[in-house]
């Protein structure tokens, strides 16, 4: 293998990420067998880390971008290795350092966010344009909660009923909420992953002042993604907020019987745990308690559920990538929902509806199953 790095800078670099906590990893190979990429190709995670060990990771391989930060190994680990802060240390060294190759899908990503503040590069002033017609108020100081509703809910049109449908459920159920303005940024999750540290800092301290200034004490967000990172990320730049997933605080509401439900949904559904929902923060309960607390849903589980939930594909910036067909993990994972014997595969994250929708597309299995966020399952059942 051909050392590539010898940059001291780099190295810094990666140290500074947390890459040399590989030097715990004993090479014992948990998470090359656990990760989901060796379901459709071979790819080395303790190759990795050996090489992180030896200071000399090979910047130029593909496989730098292959990392979907799952935490499946991470939850596998004997020794505790965070793994995933690993492949960021070394994609923040390739984009900081600018060697090796950060994949043009990405480049244009960290870009469009960094320019209008939204990985699809839409105007500012379009973030807004799904609340047209539902009277939202803006947040402001004594405003009880805010809602987030991410970019990709915002912006991409399969996505926004996920929004409206929010704000519906929520009105239905007396909360008194806002939501903030096209000033509003990307929380920054995915480009982190992907290496830009720079950018993440710069949106996540543009939207911490824009909290701040609005008076924000309590969040709920649509994303996973977006909750991880205001839950966990942003107190390292003093960013403090209560952060809530909407299915946590929809099984709160139906708890309190502040949301009553009329009508019958008479399906065999599956629930998809997200990554960034469950492992990351052992959200597993609330999303289930939610769609039985529906009536006529059969809740049916796929073979991989809960802390072994099959990945998407999508995180670690990867939603931004195009993968090649044959790999594409979504795939795999609604083949396990039809096997469920499922009719809806239910989701709560916008990466994981996108990826779902479009392999119902390519697979044509449009007349055997649909994908839903869970909001959009509560709003119909009202």
């Amino acid at each position: 293998m051909e050392a590539v790095a010898p940059f001291q800078d780099a190295i810094d670099i990666i140290k500074e990420e947390g890459g040399e906590i590989a030097k715990m990893c004993y090479q014992c190979g948990l998470c090359t067998g656990t990760c989901p990429w060796n379901l459709v190709r071979g790819f080395l995670v303790r190759k990795a880390m050996h090489q992180a060990q030896l200071g000399l990771p090979d910047f130029e391989d593909e496989d730098m971008w292959l990392c979907v930060t799952c935490n499946a190994c991470v939850d596998r680990c004997p020794r505790g290795v965070k793994i995933i802060d690993v492949w960021r240390s070394f994609r923040r060294a390739i984009t900081e350092m600018g060697i090796g190759g950060v994949p043009d899908s990405l480049r244009i990503t960290e870009k469009n966010i960094s320019s209008v503040g939204n990985p699809q590069g839409e105007d500012r002033e379009k973030r807004l344009d799904w609340t047209k017609g539902l009277d939202i108020k803006t947040h402001t100081k004594g405003t009880d909660i805010l809602y987030v509703a991410c970019c990709y809910n915002s912006y991409d049109p399969q996505l926004t009923s996920v929004a409206t449908a929010t704000v519906e459920v929520l009105k239905k159920a007396g909360v008194d909420f806002g939501i903030l303005g096209n000033e509003l940024s990307c929380c920054g999750e995915s480009v982190r992953k992907a290496g830009a540290e720079s950018v993440f800092q710069s949106l996540a301290q543009s939207n911490i002042a824009l909290f701040n200034e609005a008076g924000v004490t309590k969040i709920i967000t649509a994303s996973p993604h977006c909750f991880h990172t205001f839950k966990n990320e942003y107190p390292e730049l003093e960013g403090n907020y209560e952060v809530v997933h909407l299915t946590q605080f929809l099984a709160e509401l139906i708890k309190e019987g502040k949301l009553e439900f009329k009508k019958e949904i008479n399906k065999k559904i599956t629930y998809h745990d997200s990554c960034y929902l469950g492992r990351h923060n052992d959200v597993y309960d609330e999303p289930r308690e939610v769609l039985e607390a529906i009536p006529g849903v059969e809740l049916v589980e796929m073979a991989n559920h809960h802390e072994n939930s099959l990945c998407c594909g999508g995180g670690g910036g990867r939603i931004w990538e195009e993968t090649k067909k044959g790999e594409r993990f979504s795939d795999i994972r609604l083949e396990q929902a039809l096997d469920a014997g499922a009719n809806v595969m239910a989701a709560v994250c916008p990466y994981c509806l996108a990826n779902f929708k479009d392999s119902v597309t390519t697979m044509n299995k449009e007349e055997e199953i649909e994908v839903k966020d869970i909001v959009e399952l509560v709003l119909e059942a009202l």
